[in-house]
């Protein structure tokens, strides 16, 4: 199991965890994260947009150019922001931290 901690607006956080290949989203919702995913990961929508802790950003592999233009539209973007439903977990992100923002 590959550990993800989620840390709320409120910066209270919890952990869960995901298996290998299992999109952060679908672990996030199993977790009861607010996250939508409108879309269902048809990077049409940037409703599970997450940001990720800055010692875990580099971690991450790039963004698609379809993903960087959803998140240009999301106004509380970060330079570490992703969309959720576009990270699939591996080993080397167990204990990765993601911020999930506020509704």
């Amino acid at each position: 199991m590959i550990r993800v901690r989620f840390v709320a607006a409120d910066g209270s956080a919890r952990e869960a965890a995901g298996v290998e290949g299992a999109r952060l989203l679908d672990v996030a919702q199993a977790d009861g994260q607010p996250l939508e995913g409108t879309c269902d990961g048809d990077l049409a929508c940037a409703t599970c947009h997450v940001v990720v802790a800055a010692e875990d950003f580099a971690r991450l592999p790039p963004a698609i150019e379809e993903e960087e233009d959803l998140l240009d539209l999301v106004p509380s973007a970060t330079r570490t922001s992703r969309l959720a439903c576009q990270i699939r977990l591996t080993p080397m992100l167990d204990g990765l931290t993601v911020q999930v923002p506020s509704i």
